[in-house]
């Protein structure tokens, strides 16, 4: 990840989607690409995903991106998160298997109906930075 991206925080559940996240690309990355660290384009597609996080208007009360109402990946980016979570979800059992059963529980929590103003990490960030 890039310096900037580094210095901002997620806070509670986002960050752990983020290590998920992370997690399933590393494992797409390495499969399919054959390297040792990120190629260039998973590089930015998990920029992407972790300013989407950031964004994301339910903040820590998100769902999993499978059962959110709000789509908020562009189109190439949502297929790329599709193809890389089918191929990585069923090896994070073995490689990660915290992160995978938190997920697979996250997806049976209840939709909220509607996002709360402000509930946004980037709004929670922009707060504590104004203290």
């Amino acid at each position: 990840m890039t310096q900037s991206s580094q210095e901002i925080i997620l806070f509670g559940g986002l960050q752990t989607e983020f290590k998920t996240i992370e997690a399933m690309v590393k494992i797409y990355c390495k499969d399919h690409h054959g390297t040792t660290s990120l190629c260039e384009q998973c590089e930015d597609f998990l920029q992407y995903a972790f300013t989407r996080l950031d964004r994301c208007p339910y903040g820590e009360q998100k769902p999993t991106c499978k059962r959110c109402p709000i789509h908020c990946y562009k189109a190439d980016y949502k297929l790329m998160s599709r193809q890389i979570m089918r191929y990585a979800g069923p090896r994070m059992l073995l490689k990660h298997p915290f992160l995978a059963i938190r997920h697979l529980m996250a997806e049976k929590r209840p939709i909220p109906e509607k996002p709360a103003a402000g509930a946004s990490n980037r709004h929670r960030r922009k707060l504590l930075e104004k203290k």
